[in-house]
């Protein structure tokens, strides 16, 4: 280190060190006038709880509710069978990482493609439906009435379906299979032939607005 450094170290190690100082006010201080956000939210609360009003929003909330159950969403994007199409379907994956057993042991490798079919089959067609399309749903009933196909909707109630016909009717929210399967018009019916499966879309006559 160079020799006039040293003095200017030893200097600054030892000096004493700074005490804080209070400078007292300056200025004109104001008080807080703003209302508290808690409290306005629990005065509006108050009032909506006084007034009625909460009762009337959560009644209304429960009507929308019990609507969306009793009527999904259409199924946006799905048309009437105009023409006949029929397509194989791969359900087979690649395993994005390795799949160990609870003993750690590697059974599925990373990269390895899996085909579900091979031990899950599926055990009955699904059969996807315009429930509000009378026509539709006599080609189900005459095609599926006396089995175990599990018959989707695409658009209807399936509540009221199922009080009326006395049989269980399902719903695709939010149209999650028919993207899944490439559908774009109904009926449409998903069978296993094999190690793949069939998807054929099937124009029937149509029909009036289904009375459920």
């Amino acid at each position: 280190m160079k020799p006039l450094l040293i003095p200017a170290l030893i200097m600054l190690a030892c000096s004493a060190p700074a005490a804080a100082k209070d400078y007292g006010q300056h200025g004109t201080l104001w008080p807080v006038i703003e209302p508290d956000l808690l409290e306005q939210i629990k005065a509006r609360l108050t009032h909506l709880e006084a007034t009625g009003e909460t009762a009337r929003i959560n009644e209304r909330m429960r009507q929308r509710t019990i609507a969306r159950v009793n009527r999904p969403e259409p199924v946006a994007g799905v048309a009437h069978a105009a023409s006949y199409r029929s397509w194989p379907f791969d359900p087979t994956i690649s395993a994005e990482r390795d799949i160990a057993d609870d003993t750690g042991r590697i059974i599925i490798a990373r990269g390895t493609r899996v085909n579900p079919l091979d031990t899950v089959p599926l055990r009955a067609p699904l059969v996807f439906l315009d429930g509000d399309d009378n026509a539709q749903l006599a080609w189900a009933n005459a095609h599926y009435g006396k089995t175990n196909a599990k018959l989707i909707l695409v658009r209807g109630a399936p509540l009221a379906l199922m009080k009326a016909r006395q049989r269980r009717f399902y719903f695709d929210q939010g149209g999650a299979l028919v993207k899944h399967f490439g559908i774009r018009a109904v009926p449409a019916v998903v069978e296993q032939q094999g190690r793949v499966l069939r998807v054929t879309e099937t124009p029937v006559r149509t029909g009036g607005r289904a009375s459920s």
